[in-house]
């Protein structure tokens, strides 16, 4: 293929299932408001959630079928079924907490809050009961709830994005929630080869195509009794399991 032909179809292929995911997130937001409304908790709760992830699904099909990425999210089907977790992955990505949503049930996610406002995804968002980090104190008390009721909670350590090399230093919101939930924290290791949708990577412009992409599951961690101590020995583990990894040839390095 001409390579002028190669970029032009690069550029359809990924803007293509950009536009495919306003879409799903627009129409979902006009079912969403008034089942926010209608429904009762309980069960706004699951159609919430089961219905972000078959639609982030059809997104991540998008990214296969058009060979815009290789995906490989197989190891996060094993917590299915488990017990109430806090997923804590690193953060190369905006398109992290997406991609790991399409793959559990009953997955609530911790947002910045801004984006619970936003007109794509906040309906969507609200009807989840997902949690907004606006208030720490609410945001805690509301995730010890999720997880009391049987819950995965999904976390980012990190807080923003990653841009250094192996990681940002990490906020000790994830210890502190699986100390009073009393519940084990599974890190979940994301690898990259593109920079595309990391922080400062403009919208518009065209990464090499496919990218790479994988996650794996790291060590799991008992409910701490020193959040401190807790916070710098998982800060530790991921510098030492994530040196080398795809994002390290991008990443700057501190």
């Amino acid at each position: 293929m001409p390579r002028f032909l190669k970029i032009l179809y690069e550029y359809f292929a990924l803007y293509s299932s950009l536009a495919l995911l306003g879409v799903i997130c627009l129409t979902w937001s006009l079912f969403a408001v008034p089942l926010y409304f209608i429904l009762p908790r309980r069960i706004g709760t699951a159609v919430g959630r089961r219905a972000i992830m078959a639609g982030f699904r059809l997104y991540s099909w998008s990214l296969w079928i058009t060979r815009t990425y290789r995906l490989d999210l197989r190891a996060i089907d094993s917590l299915k079924g488990g017990p109430p977790v806090i997923l804590a992955p690193n953060h190369p990505g905006l398109i992290d907490a997406l991609l790991i949503l399409t793959r559990h049930p009953n997955l609530v996610c911790v947002m910045k809050a801004q984006l619970m406002k936003n007109v794509f995804l906040g309906a969507g968002s609200r009807l989840a009961r997902y949690v907004g980090n606006d208030s720490s104190r609410q945001m805690i008390k509301e995730s010890v709830a999720h997880l009391r009721a049987g819950a995965v909670l999904l976390l980012f350590p990190e807080g923003t994005r990653t841009t250094r090399a192996p990681i940002n230093p990490l906020a000790g919101s994830v210890g502190l929630i699986a100390k009073y939930a009393k519940v084990s924290v599974q890190t979940l290791l994301i690898e990259t080869d593109s920079p595309f949708l990391s922080k400062g990577w403009p919208l518009f412009k065209r990464p090499e195509l496919p990218i790479t992409y994988r996650v794996r599951l790291g060590e799991r961690f008992d409910p701490p009794a020193d959040v401190a101590a807790f916070t710098e020995n998982l800060d530790q583990y991921y510098r030492q399991v994530l040196e080398g990894a795809l994002q390290s040839a991008w990443l700057k390095h501190a």
